[in-house]
């Protein structure tokens, strides 16, 4: 068995609509209010995420902070964009961006592995819940994006 299908098995991972393989392991019975939209939220979130060789986590947003941690595996490039400017992040071992990274709300985010899989761990707060959660699907974005950074269509 490969590495990849063992973390899958061993963790119970299930396929995550963005892409890769996923699991929550985290959900805080404390509720707050979401600063964003007042709902009731649980204060924290956390998953495991995973990411094989040549999968990819397309282009989402998330309503509240996000924070990315390495685990296993080669290193994970996190891409932000913001509306205007992109930034690509490097996560893992001997990488310039560390082994953490903050993804601030109303961020659109992408990632993928740069090597046979990245292992990596996302909480967030207050907690996660799909309906603060939305794909890149607005045209005014896609068309940014594509014409300004067009290696980063597949990711779309």
């Amino acid at each position: 068995m490969n590495r990849v299908a063992e973390i899958i098995e061993q963790l119970e991972l299930l396929p995550h609509p963005e892409g890769g393989y996923y699991k929550e392991v985290y959900r805080s019975e404390m509720e707050v209010q979401s600063p964003v939209h007042g709902l009731q939220r649980n204060s924290l979130t956390h998953i495991y995420f995973l990411l094989g060789k040549g999968q990819f986590s397309r282009f989402h947003m998330v309503s509240h902070d996000e924070v990315w941690n390495f685990y296993e595996g080669e290193p994970l490039v996190l891409i932000l964009f913001d509306g205007e400017t992109v930034q690509e992040l490097e996560l893992g071992s001997g990488c310039s961006d560390g082994y953490t990274a903050v993804v601030p709300a109303g961020v659109w985010q992408a990632a993928y592995s740069t090597g046979d899989y990245s292992l990596v761990g996302c909480s967030v707060a207050p907690g996660f819940d799909f309906e603060d959660f939305q794909f890149m699907e607005n045209e005014q974005n896609i068309q940014r994006l594509s014409s300004q950074f067009p290696h980063l269509k597949t990711y779309i």
